[in-house]
């Protein structure tokens, strides 16, 4: 079993407006196709995770061709949810990715990551049908394959690149507060509970992130 990443593209000219406008808006920098539900007739549920301007997706998708209903919500970690309801056939770059994959029985992993005219995806299957995917694209897009991969992979399970030591402290790190904004903790007090220096935690976790970043980093919805 493999895992491709492709970037499809499709000329701007041809896509809705809620995907032209990540190029088109500097205030939306990245879409992310999260999830989806195909079971009605011509009809998509999808939603999408929106980096920046919400209303300026909710109004890119009032106007777009082929919406039947939106619902728009704001997290509070900044980012925003669109619960979509649409023809697919009306959203080129999905539906010609999800025709291709369900012809050749293969899986789009998600998120999908839409940014600058082209959507991001991870696609597993046998190395015969993914080579299907190459030579059937229609001739309006580009596929491009940017990685080629056995499946399951590292990326899959990142922690599983850390030392015992560095998954005790990263963990830690998480509980107390440590990544959230302003932080919760200090890298003296992660040391008191883990039973260290201050300056080896500082290692561990130095470590532990020059391992995890380039990792996610590679892959779609990082």
């Amino acid at each position: 079993m493999k895992q491709i990443r492709v970037q499809l593209t499709l000329d701007p000219n041809d896509l809705p407006p809620f995907y032209s406008i990540v190029s088109d808006s500097p205030d939306i920098s990245e879409l992310q196709l999260v999830d989806w539900n195909l079971a009605a007739d011509d009809i998509g549920t999808i939603i999408y995770v929106v980096d920046g301007d919400e209303e300026r997706f909710r109004d890119a998708l009032d106007g777009a061709n082929g919406i039947v209903t939106t619902d728009v919500t704001k997290s509070s970690q900044g980012w925003s949810y669109a619960v979509v309801k649409a023809k697919v056939h009306a959203i080129p770059l999905f539906d010609t990715l999800m025709e291709l994959v369900g012809r050749a029985g293969m899986i789009v992993r998600k998120p999908i990551v839409i940014d600058d005219n082209c959507s991001h995806a991870r696609i597993v299957g046998e190395p015969e049908s993914l080579q299907s995917i190459i030579n059937d694209v229609p001739s309006n897009f580009e596929l491009r394959v940017d990685r080629i991969e056995s499946f399951p992979g590292e990326v899959d399970a990142p922690e599983q690149l850390l030392s015992d030591r560095q998954q005790e402290v990263v963990s830690l790190a998480l509980e107390m507060g440590y990544y959230d904004q302003p932080r919760g903790t200090t890298h003296a007090e992660i040391a008191a509970k883990v039973g260290c220096a201050p300056n080896t935690v500082t290692m561990h976790l130095q470590k532990a992130e020059a391992k995890l970043i380039p990792a996610t980093m590679n892959h779609p919805g990082a």
